[in-house]
């Protein structure tokens, strides 16, 4: 292998300290000199391709902590809703997905967000117009609410006397009604009905999600879904590409925890993962979500959430797993080696993950599982300490943290002052001497781990300099999200022995930006774009000239 020399720009080591110029020499795969030019030309060896950064950063290959690549795959493959941001634009976007796929028994997809539709709620009467003859499954962009039309739920046999699982709700119109939005586990009657994507199908959409990640600099990351879920089982998904070579990147699998059975699955999340411990893709890690979201009043809170008119409901969200069953599981996972990778989004899901937590550490001592806590959206301040205590990941999605309208007018009105105010509190968790590791839940939210770090440290959208800091006490600075990106995921995903750095010996996992955004005022984060992309050395990602 060629070797490779690095020189005339700047380089981020991921260790939390901002950039500096250096030269890197790249031989074997490895980083093998990083300082000055003529070492680093000596390390590389004879004949070594040159490459001039030209004032370009070069840092270590994103880490993407909590991400859906298949799913997102998918989604590109299928109605994607995810460029468009008003009802009339869904609306005409799977009207004309729905004349283009005539011979498609189900017209899928999604990425629609709530904020375009009242209450963040649309109805089938919408969709029913437009496709008439064919059942509608597209799930909103956060995956915790799907829209459907009258078909598909006639099909599933959902209609007023049916009651709402203890895991979802129905949405009804004022006679009881099914409206055609179903939340949490309340969209599995539709779901199950759901043709089986082919592994043909779900190849494509693992490559195409994976040339997507590159092009953002990811070079690794954790599936946050392995297993089956919305019609789609990805594990053999990620077997083939491993076998085949058609996985470029490092990935992790977190195995699903199916929350209506307990125990009685962890058989078979044994033998997943002896089964994942080949090639690039190894599965030693299992999710468990253990509540909604607050847009669906479904995310688990220690208080009400409130109506329109600021009361409270008496609704505090959904417990998706027993609580007191759930210290026993995380137990037993942890006793069996496995990391445990929590959906946690409010504040009372987020102090039940610590319970569970800290009841595995009594029992089984300290270990080296890295358990990890994700989205964070609600923590109560005297949780915030109980993260480093127990060693415990706060793995932080930060494009969310700022205000946009799903944020202002379908979450702060109904948490009130005090849920509302412990919103995302990176800056908290940070200086109480937490773990920080970072993803973007693609396809949620986009996997750009730039327009990430812009949020975290302005507290801003990007795109809107001049909008309101969203709690802006709780911003990071540049370098500490990036090292949560680097650094920090390959932490937590047990891949810093040899990634997330970038110092001699350490893989040649690398990702070049346009410009140093450490050169550059903090409103200018997002302009920054990766150019190219390198795994163990090899160039796998070059931005069009």
């Amino acid at each position: 292998m060629t070797g490779t020399v690095f020189v005339g720009g700047n380089v981020f080591t991921g260790h939390g300290a901002r950039s500096r110029p250096a030269a890197v020499a790249v031989r074997d795969g490895r980083v093998a000199a990083l300082g000055g030019r003529d070492d680093a030309v000596a390390a590389a060896g004879a004949g070594a391709r040159v490459v001039d950064l030209t004032g370009r950063l070069l840092l270590p290959g994103f880490i993407d902590a909590h991400v859906h690549p298949v799913y997102a795959g998918l989604d590109l493959m299928r109605c994607d809703l995810s460029e468009s941001s008003t009802a009339p634009a869904y609306l005409a976007a799977i009207e004309a997905y729905a004349r283009t796929h005539p011979d498609e028994e189900w017209i899928t997809g999604g990425g629609w967000s709530m904020d375009a539709f009242p209450g963040g709620r649309p109805t089938r009467q919408l969709l029913d117009p437009i496709v008439p003859d064919r059942p509608v499954y597209l799930p909103n962009r956060d995956g915790h609410g799907v829209w459907v039309n009258g078909v598909a739920l006639a099909l599933a046999g959902i209609d007023r006397d049916t009651p709402d699982p203890v895991d979802g709700r129905i949405e009804r119109d004022e006679h009881g009604e099914p409206t055609g939005m179903l939340h949490e586990g309340a969209a599995t009657a539709v779901a199950r009905l759901l043709p089986p994507v082919s592994d043909r199908e779900a190849d494509a959409a693992l490559l195409a999600g994976q040339r997507y990640l590159l092009s953002m600099g990811v070079t690794a990351w954790q599936d946050a879904i392995v297993g089956s879920f919305h019609g789609v089982d990805n594990f053999g998904t990620y077997l083939r590409a491993s076998a085949s070579g058609g996985l470029t990147a490092r990935v992790i699998g977190a195995l699903w925890w199916d929350r209506e059975r307990g125990l009685d699955q962890l058989p078979e999340l044994l033998e997943r993962r002896a089964t994942a411990h080949k090639g690039r893709f190894t599965a030693t890690s299992v999710k468990i979500m253990l509540d909604g979201v607050a847009e669906n009043f479904t995310a688990a809170m220690t208080e009400s959430y409130l109506d329109g008119h600021g009361h409270p409901t008496g609704n505090a969200g959904l417990s998706f797993v027993d609580p007191a069953a759930l210290p026993e599981y995380v137990t037993r996972l942890d006793a069996e080696g496995f990391q445990v990778h929590f959906h946690a989004l409010g504040d009372r899901a987020v102090r039940e993950a610590l319970d569970a937590v800290q009841a595995a550490r009594e029992a089984n001592g300290p270990g080296d599982r890295r358990h990890h806590l994700a989205h964070l959206q609600v923590v109560h301040p005297d949780d915030v300490p109980r993260f480093a205590a127990l060693d415990a990941v706060a793995n932080i999605q930060a494009l969310w943290a700022c205000h946009e309208p799903q944020m202002d007018e379908l979450t702060i009105p109904f948490l009130g002052g005090r849920l509302a105010g412990w919103q995302y509190p990176f800056g908290d968790l940070y200086r109480a001497g937490s773990r920080l590791a970072a993803g973007s839940d693609w396809s949620v939210s986009s996997p750009n781990p730039l327009w990430a770090a812009h949020v975290a440290v302005n507290r801003t959208p990007p795109g809107e300099a001049a909008a309101e800091p969203f709690l802006p006490a709780q911003a990071l600075d540049l370098a500490t999200v990036l090292t949560a990106y680097t650094a920090g995921s390959a932490y937590v995903n047990h891949l810093d022995a040899d990634r997330g750095t970038l110092e001699v010996g350490q893989r040649a996992d690398l990702a070049v930006l346009d410009r140093d955004p450490f050169d550059h005022p903090a409103g200018e984060i997002e302009r920054a774009r990766v150019t190219d992309t390198y795994i163990g050395g090899e160039l796998v990602y070059a931005a069009p000239s």
